[in-house]
């Protein structure tokens, strides 16, 4: 069975800015099952929902960050998603084990909010939750994950963690169920280089979607991109088609 594939808005953030409706219209027209939102929504968030449904799509899940307050919800509710995101937290917050263990309670405090509001909470990481600390420890597998509830979820980036020099396919082999969504992007694993559609840089993918058991949705993503954004975004989502883990509308 093949998994829905969802276009990252972050990945065009630039052209929502300037054109919400004909960026979204863009991005239905190259067959995407759904979109992951990154907080823009044009008009409005209602008004943004109603326009990806109109265009046949859904949405997968957002990015929000935390607290998660009535505003937050308000936000999300339009989208009648069950999944919100937390992307980001600091790199230096992973500096200790001290201090990702307060990190691990943030996370906890955020997922019973969104608990409370019938939402998931996913985690999104990047590469240094995959850099070792000075003792050798992995700051996500060692201090994070022994500290967080059993209901927080992860969104894989698959390229961030073969960025850090791991193994993108053992990561969501040890994840296992917590892995709802994944981020599949690849690049070069150069630090600041564009990233590359999928394929074309340093990740195995096909390995690593094997191991993506519990996954719900794909989710293509170019943080930038040196050729045009769309273009690298629709090869993404056809080579996810070609490799059998992924499927687009129609």
């Amino acid at each position: 069975m093949t998994l829905p594939i969802a276009a990252q808005l972050y990945s065009v953030r630039d052209a929502l800015a300037a054109d919400f409706e004909g960026t979204l219209r863009r991005i239905a027209a190259m067959g995407f099952v759904g979109v992951e939102f990154a907080g823009v929504y044009g008009e409005s968030p209602a008004h943004a929902a109603a326009l990806v449904r109109e265009l046949g799509m859904q949405i997968s899940s957002a990015h929000m960050m935390p607290p998660y307050g009535e505003e937050t919800f308000a936000t999300l509710a339009p989208f009648a998603i069950d999944t919100v995101v937390l992307p980001w937290l600091p790199p230096e917050r992973f500096a200790s084990a001290d201090s990702i263990r307060q990190v691990a309670d943030e996370i906890n405090a955020a997922e019973a909010q969104a608990s409370a509001h019938g939402l998931r909470l996913a985690y999104h990481n990047h590469d240094f939750e995959y850099r070792a600390l000075a003792d050798g420890s992995s700051p996500l597998l060692d201090h994070l994950l022994p500290n967080l509830a059993p209901g927080v979820q992860f969104e894989l980036d698959i390229y961030w963690v073969r960025h850090a020099g791991g193994d993108p396919a053992a990561a969501l082999k040890t994840l296992g169920a917590r892995v709802s969504l994944v981020h599949a992007k690849d690049g070069t694993g150069q630090p600041g280089a564009p990233f590359l559609a999928l394929g074309e840089g340093i990740v195995d993918v096909p390995a690593a979607l094997a191991e993506a058991k519990a996954a719900k949705w794909l989710i293509c993503e170019l943080d930038s991109c040196a050729t045009d954004m769309f273009e690298a975004l629709e090869k993404s989502a056809r080579y996810l088609v070609a490799s059998g883990y992924g499927h687009l509308r129609g």
